[in-house]
């Protein structure tokens, strides 16, 4: 959303592709070329169920094939909607996963970019974001894209090909796209800070480290690029104001769409967590009682709220994170899986967060270790904030976009 505003703002026609729910952040009305077309399937429902929460709690290769069976029934409806969306499109801007930009292209003949949150593209620095190791050695690491790769379409493989067959009439592909996007120098936007990962020596100049996509706090700036104003004069729900004013800066603990194996269990220990590190806490997700220390939230915009705490405690989603650092305060990073754990790594080696604490870890006196320490980590996290706060990432990628 934060690009398609930026471009919008630029004076071009915006189609956005989403699921509905996320309707509500676009803002056609007050930018002239920003058109919201929704999703009839909602993937994000799917991976709140209790079938979804399973398919996320069962590790990559089972991750890989619960995708297909969770959303294959689902897919050739979904491809239609997008494939009629962009069907006059001068550009398509899409993920790399399910290769609809590639797909796109063949039918209707316009380019396409991959866009992408976390850095995807072979490197010798490190692993793909989604093996959860510091480093195999440079030839390890690179390696480790192509095995991600492959699996990705050993599982997907028939799948892609059978919808492109079926909804789109193209032929199918006779190997991986990832592979041939590369061969094709297809222009790469990964929507990461380089102050966050440093862009690697040995990426193609093709690929493009832009800095983080954020959205305006305030929708009646929007063309501006990027604003930055304050949070802390924004809205946030009454109850969570009232618990923010009522005494020193609390901690934020929430997973986002993650739910551990036992949600009770789990709140039990970071209940346990705060009261031994002596902190107040408001907590999203989890089922805490309502207390004089802890306030219970549903949904609410990270870049309002981490400001006001003192440490965010989170799954360490791309998007999170991003959040998390940009708010500048110390991140307290416990990973599910996928690439969480690589987000934790980077944190901790920005020294904007202790040590990653995997969900699996998590007891009340693991995790009130970590926020005991939170202190010794407030510097950095500020001044990493502060740098983040001022990055051009959306004006960086429309200039990419425009100059290509």
């Amino acid at each position: 959303m934060a690009l398609a505003q930026g471009l919008a703002a630029r004076g071009h026609e915006v189609t956005l592709v989403a699921p509905e729910r996320f309707g509500h952040l676009a803002i056609g009305e007050r930018l002239a070329g920003l058109r919201f077309v929704p999703l009839g399937v909602d993937p994000v429902a799917i991976v709140e169920s209790e079938e979804g929460q399973a398919w996320l709690r069962s590790g990559p290769l089972g991750f890989v094939r619960g995708f297909r069976a969770v959303l294959e029934p689902l897919a050739a409806e979904l491809v239609a909607q997008v494939d009629h969306a962009c069907a006059d499109a001068e550009l398509v801007l899409g993920p790399a996963l399910g290769a609809m930009g590639r797909h796109l292209h063949e039918r209707y003949g316009m380019p396409y970019g991959i866009l992408q949150f976390q850095p995807s593209e072979p490197t010798g620095e490190f692993p793909n974001p989604l093996i959860p190791c510091r480093t195999l050695g440079r030839v390890g690491n690179r390696a480790s894209f192509a095995v991600v790769e492959r699996l990705g379409w050993l599982m997907l493989g028939r799948m892609m090909n059978r919808l492109r067959g079926q909804v789109l009439g193209l032929r199918p592909l006779r190997g991986s796209p990832f592979a041939a996007d590369r061969r094709d120098r297809v222009p790469v936007l990964c929507g990461v800070s380089p102050l966050v990962v440093p862009r690697p020596r040995d990426w193609p100049d093709y690929v493009h480290l832009t800095g983080y996509w954020r959205l305006p706090l305030d929708p009646d700036s929007a063309t501006a690029l990027p604003p930055h104003p304050d949070p802390t004069a924004l809205p946030l729900p009454p109850d969570v104001a009232a618990f923010l004013d009522d005494g020193p800066p609390p901690v934020f603990v929430g997973f986002g769409s993650m739910v551990p194996d036992k949600p009770d269990a789990v709140a039990e220990q970071v209940v346990t967590a705060l009261r031994l590190a002596g902190v107040r806490a408001v907590v999203q997700g989890l089922p805490v009682a309502a207390s004089a220390d802890v306030c219970p939230v549903g949904e609410v915009a990270h870049e309002v709220l981490f400001p006001r705490t003192a440490a965010v405690v989170h799954h360490g989603g791309a998007g999170t994170t991003a959040a998390g650092l940009a708010a500048g305060v110390p991140n307290v990073v416990c990973p599910f899986f996928s690439d969480q754990p690589f987000w934790g790594r980077r944190v901790a080696a920005l020294g904007a967060g202790p040590p990653p604490l995997p969900i699996r870890a998590l007891s009340g006196r693991s995790l009130a270790a970590r926020l005991l320490a939170v202190p010794e980590y407030r510097e950095n996290a500020a001044q990493l904030g502060g740098l983040l706060r001022v990055e051009h990432g959306v004006k960086n990628a429309v200039d990419l976009i425009e100059g290509s």
